[in-house]
C-alpha cells in the first residue's frame, strides 16, 4: 500500500555507509564528524476514511492506492469538515496536501457553487499542487462527456491543460492564476474555477485590487488554504497577515465566511503563528502519523589547518568533497547552499568533476531564484525522473515541491534556523528508506556551536515564527490597498481589537487624509489617488524591481538573450558593473547596469575567479525607546534608526584556493531604511581603561558585536538575517548624524547578501597623549527590515544573558588569538582581537571578571526561552 514503510534496495543502505565510512577514514584526529546520528524508521499510524466522503472521491484514491489516511490526515480533514480553521504540523513529506484536498474536494463535489483559494509562498509550488490535483482528476469517475467549450481548454500553467472534472453538466476548475497566467485565459478562471492556486503576490496585486472582476469567488468562498505557513515570518508574514485582512474585509463584504486551513513544517509556535496570520481561533494537529525512513545525519566540521590562527578548511570546498562521495556512488543528491554566490561555485566544481558523457546534458545542475521558469521545471522533473544526479541549490528547493525521493543532502553551512534545517534533511529519503543527511559547518560562530553541541541541535525544538502585522509602514502601506479596494468605516476593524495589537484605525486613516491619500465622506474613508497603490507595495523586499539578466552577445545571432533575473537589492551585489556573475555554472562578465531600464548587460567569459561585493553601512540614531545605565560603565538601548548602506567596491576571489586576487572600487545607490535598533554604548572611561592601542581595541570591538550577532539570533531563535550589526561613534544628540569606522568582512553575513565590511584606511596610531582618539563606540544590533520585526526590545531586555552567552562562546573557543569562529576572520583583526574583547565583556559584566561570573543560571535560560514579542 502506498505510504507504507518502505524499504532501499540493499545496495543503497551500502553506498550510504561506504561514503560515511570514506568520510570517516579522512578523520583521523576524531575532531572533522562530529557526530553521526542514526535515526531509525517508524510505521505509519493509520485512520479510516471519513464517512462523509462521497464514494466518486473515494474511488479517486482508492486509484491512487490509498485507502485509509494517517492519523493526522484525518484529523485535519475531519475538523476543516466541521468549520474549524486548522493547522496541520508535521515534517516533510507526510502527506499535508491530502489533508485540506479531501475536504475541499469532498465539497466542491457536493455543491458546485463552492468555490477554495489555495495560497502557497511561490509559483512552483502552485504548479506542483496543480499536477496532483489534475492527477487525481483524472480518476474521478466522470458522469458525462468532455467540454466543447474551447474557453475552458485555455493552458494556465497545468502539464496538459487546466483540470476539469465533468459532474452533473458543471464543469469543475482548477487553474493556477499567477504573473505567467495568460490575460485571455484570467476571465475563464475567475468565472469557472472551483479551486484557483494563486501567491501571496497575485493576491496582493491581481485579485484583491479587482475583487469586483471576482464576485462569483468570493461569493462561495468557503475554504482558504495557506501552505507552507512556516515560511511566513518576518517581514514577509507581517505583509501576509495584513493582505489576509484585507482577504477576509472583501469576502464578509460578499457575505462569505470562509474555513482556513493551514499547512506548516515543525515550527515551536505553529498555533500562535497562525492566530496572528488569520486572527482567527485554531485548532492544531500536530501528531504525526506518515511512516518514515531511517536516515543518517552527519555533522561535520572541515579539519583544522592552522590550529594557532583556528582556521579550518574552505567549509565550500569540504562541501565538495562530501557531495563527491555520494555522487561517485551513485546516489542521486541534493546540495544545499545559503546564498546564490555559493550556489554557483558549489556547482563548478561538481560540474567540473562530473561531466556529462558524449551528447548528453549535464548531470549535475543548479537551482535557484532569478532561473527562468521553463528552466527550474526541466530541473525539477530531471531529478523526478534520475536524468538529473545532482542539484545545487539555494533554499528555493527547500519548500514541498516534488523532487522524489533522494539518496543524500549536503548543507554547506547552518541555514540558520533548526526548523530549515531539518526542512533540507527531509529532502531526501522521504518515505522511500534509507537516506544521508550532512551539515557540513562554516567558520561561523552559530556553525560551529552546532557541530560542537550536536545534542543541543537533536534536542532543541525548533525556533518560533514571529511576525508583527502593526508595523506602522507595512499597515499604512496596506490601509491604502484596502481603502482603493472598499471605502474604510470609521466602525471596522481592521486587525484583532484589544491588547497590544490593537489598531486604532481611525487616527490612521486620518494621518493618511491628511497626507492626501484619503478623502472622507458620508462618514467614511475613499481612495482619493489615481494610482494603484498594491502595485507599489512588495510583500517580499524594500521595492518591487527586479533586474532582468540579458547575455548581449546573443544579440548578434538575433536576440538578447533574457537568462534570469534579481532583486533590486541583489543587483548591488552581484551584477554591479565589472562583477563576475554566475549562472548554471557559466561564467558571464557585467558590462553594464542600467538603473532606468532595470537591465543588466552580461557576455560570457572564461575566468579562474568571481566577486564578492563589499558595502559600507552607517547608522543614525532616530529616537531612544530606552536607555539604561549598566556595568562597564556603558548603557544598553533600543529605538528607531535610519541604516544606510552602499556597495563601495569588490573583490576578485580565486576559484578553490579562494585566494583574493584583486580588487575594484564602486560607486552604486545608496539604500536607505528605517528600522530599529539595540545597542551598546562603550563610554570613555571604559574605553580608555582597556590596555590596548587604538588598533587593538577597534579589532576587539568588532570581534565581540561578530559574537554577539551570533548568540543574540540563537537566544532570540530568530534566523541570523534577521539581524544586521554596525559600529559607530556615539552622537551627541538623537538627530545628529554618526561617523562610521566600517565593519571587517563576516562570513556568514557575505554568504547571505555577499555583505562585507571593509576597514578604514589612513586610521592614526593611538598616542597616549591623544585622548581624541578614544571615542564613545555604540555598537548596534539592528532588525533587517524595514520598520523592525520586534527583537530590539528583547535584546535590551536580555542584554545581561547575551552577554553571558558571548563570553562563553569566545571563551570557549580553542583557537588562541581569535578566529571566525568566536571574534571574527583571521587577517581582519589583531592577534589580540579576543583579547581585546574578553577584556571588554570583562568590564560589561555587572560582578567583575566575565570569567568568575556563572552565567548559565537554569533562571536566565528558562527566561530566555519565554521571550515576550
Amino acid at each position: 500500500m502506498p505510504g507504507s514503510l518502505a524499504v532501499r534496495p540493499k545496495e543503497t543502505l551500502q553506498a550510504v555507509r561506504d561514503a560515511l565510512d570514506q568520510l570517516s577514514a579522512r578523520d583521523r584526529t576524531g575532531e572533522v564528524i562530529t557526530r553521526i546520528e542514526h535515526i531509525p524508521a517508524r510505521a505509519a499510524e493509520w485512520a479510516p476514511m471519513p464517512a462523509w466522503v462521497l464514494p466518486e472521491l473515494v474511488s479517486a484514491y482508492r486509484a491512487k492506492g490509498i485507502t485509509q489516511l494517517y492519523a493526522h490526515q484525518a484529523a485535519i480533514a475531519e475538523g476543516a469538515h466541521a468549520g474549524k480553521n486548522m493547522v496541520v504540523v508535521t515534517p516533510t513529506a507526510s502527506g499535508k496536501t491530502l489533508c485540506y484536498n479531501l475536504p475541499v474536494l469532498n465539497a466542491v463535489l457536493e455543491n458546485t457553487d463552492t468555490r477554495a483559494l489555495y495560497l502557497f509562498p511561490t509559483k512552483a509550488l502552485a504548479q506542483d499542487q496543480l499536477a496532483e490535483l489534475y492527477d487525481l482528476s483524472q480518476r474521478l469517475e466522470l458522469s458525462s462527456g468532455p467540454s466543447t467549450d474551447a474557453a475552458t481548454d485555455i493552458a494556465t500553467g497545468a502539464p496538459t491543460g487546466p483540470a476539469k472534472i465533468q459532474r452533473a453538466g458543471q464543469r469543475f476548475g482548477v487553474f493556477t492564476y499567477d504573473g505567467d497566467t495568460p490575460s485571455d485565459a484570467r476571465r475563464a478562471i475567475r468565472e469557472r474555477g472551483h479551486i484557483v492556486l494563486t501567491n501571496p503576490d497575485m493576491l496582493h496585486t491581481g485579485i484583491l485590487p479587482h475583487h469586483t472582476k471576482w464576485t462569483r469567488l468570493f461569493e462561495n468562498l468557503r475554504f482558504i488554504v495557506v501552505d507552507e505557513l512556516h515560511t511566513y515570518r518576518g517581514v514577509f508574514g507581517s505583509h501576509l497577515a495584513n493582505v489576509l485582512r484585507r482577504l477576509r474585509r472583501i469576502a464578509n463584504f460578499y457575505g462569505s465566511d470562509p474555513v482556513f486551513i493551514c499547512s506548516s513544517a515543525t515550527i515551536a509556535n505553529p498555533g500562535e503563528l497562525a492566530a496572528r496570520l488569520l486572527e482567527k481561533p485554531v485548532e492544531v494537529a500536530d501528531r504525526n502519523g506518515a511512516p518514515s525512513a531511517e536516515k543518517f545525519f552527519v555533522f561535520y566540521n572541515p579539519p583544522v589547518v592552522n590550529r594557532y590562527l583556528g582556521i579550518r578548511r574552505s567549509y565550500i570546498n569540504e562541501t565538495s568533497r562530501v557531495a563527491d562521495e555520494f555522487l561517485r556512488r551513485g546516489m542521486q543528491t541534493l546540495v544545499f547552499a545559503n546564498s546564490r554566490l555559493h550556489t554557483e561555485v558549489l556547482l563548478t566544481y561538481l560540474q567540473r568533476a562530473h561531466p556529462p558523457a558524449p551528447g548528453s546534458k549535464e548531470p549535475v545542475r543548479g537551482y535557484r531564484g532569478g532561473y527562468l521558469p521553463t528552466e527550474r521545471r526541466e530541473i525539477e522533473r530531471g531529478l523526478r525522473d534520475g536524468a538529473i544526479r545532482g542539484v545545487v541549490s539555494t533554499s528555493a528547493l527547500e519548500l514541498g515541491i516534488d523532487v522524489g525521493s533522494l539518496d543524500a543532502v549536503v548543507m554547506a553551512g547552518y541555514p540558520g534556523t533548526i526548523a530549515s534545517t531539518w526542512q533540507r534533511a527531509g529532502r531526501a529519503g522521504r518515505r522511500s528508506g534509507t537516506s544521508c543527511a550532512v551539515l557540513v559547518a562554516s567558520s561561523a560562530p552559530l556553525d560551529q556551536y552546532m557541530v560542537r553541541h550536536p545534542e543541543y541541535f537533536l534536542s532543541r525544538a525548533p525556533e518560533h515564527a514571529y511576525i508583527q502585522p502593526d508595523n506602522l509602514e507595512i499597515l499604512l502601506n496596506h490601509l491604502k490597498c484596502a481603502a482603493f479596494e472598499l471605502p474604510i468605516s470609521p466602525d471596522e476593524s481592521f486587525g484583532l481589537p484589544g491588547g497590544s495589537g490593537e489598531i486604532n484605525l481611525p487616527q490612521l486613516c486620518a494621518h493618511l487624509e491628511r497626507a492626501g491619500y484619503l478623502h472622507r465622506s458620508g462618514g467614511n474613508w475613499h481612495w482619493t489617488q489615481e494610482a494603484y497603490p498594491a502595485d507599489t507595495v512588495s510583500l517580499r523586499s524594500v521595492t518591487s524591481d527586479n533586474f532582468i539578466i540579458i547575455d548581449q552577445t546573443a544579440s548578434v545571432e538575433g536576440g538578447a538573450e533574457v537568462i534570469g533575473e534579481v532583486d533590486f537589492s541583489s543587483a548591488l551585489t552581484t551584477v554591479h558593473p565589472k562583477a563576475i556573475y554566475l549562472h548554471q555554472g557559466q561564467q558571464y562578465h557585467v558590462d553594464r547596469l542600467d538603473f532606468d531600464q532595470r537591465k543588466a548587460y552580461v557576455r560570457p567569459v572564461a575566468v579562474d575567479h568571481y566577486t564578492d561585493a563589499i558595502r559600507y553601512t552607517q547608522v543614525r540614531i532616530l529616537e531612544t525607546a530606552a536607555e539604561d545605565a549598566a556595568p562597564g560603565p556603558a548603557l544598553r538601548s533600543h529605538g528607531d534608526v535610519v541604516v544606510r548602506s552602499q556597495v563601495v567596491g569588490f573583490k576578485k576571489i580565486k576559484f578553490f584556493t579562494n585566494e583574493n586576487i584583486g580588487a575594484g572600487k564602486l560607486e552604486l545607490p545608496e539604500n536607505e531604511m528605517h528600522t530599529t535598533s539595540y545597542w551598546i554604548t562603550l563610554e570613555r572611561p571604559l574605553v580608555a581603561s582597556l590596555p590596548f592601542t587604538m588598533s587593538e581595541r577597534q579589532s576587539g570591538m568588532f570581534g565581540l558585536l561578530h559574537a554577539l550577532e551570533s548568540m543574540a539570533s540563537l537566544l532570540l531563535m530568530c534566523d541570523r538575517r534577521d539581524l544586521g550589526t554596525a559600529i559607530g561613534e556615539r552622537p551627541p544628540a538623537p538627530s545628529a548624524p554618526a561617523v562610521l569606522p566600517p565593519e571587517p568582512e563576516a562570513p556568514e553575513r557575505a554568504s547571505v547578501e555577499l555583505q562585507v565590511e571593509v576597514q578604514a584606511e589612513g586610521t592614526p596610531s593611538p598616542s597616549p597623549d591623544a585622548p581624541q582618539e578614544f571615542y564613545e563606540p555604540n555598537l548596534y544590533l539592528y532588525d533587517a527590515y524595514p520598520g523592525g520585526i520586534g527583537f530590539s526590545a528583547p535584546l535590551h531586555e536580555r542584554h545581561a544573558l547575551l552577554l553571558a552567552r558571548t563570553c562563553e562562546l569566545i571563551r570557549s573557543c580553542p583557537c588562541e588569538k581569535g578566529c571566525p569562529s568566536c571574534v571574527g576572520p583571521a587577517g581582519d583583526s589583531s592577534e589580540r582581537a579576543k583579547e581585546a574583547a574578553l577584556a571588554i565583556l570583562d568590564k560589561l559584566s555587572p560582578q567583575g571578571s566575565a570569567s568568575e561570573r556563572n552565567w548559565d543560571s537554569e533562571t536566565e535560560i528558562a527566561q530566555t526561552e519565554r521571550i515576550p514579542f
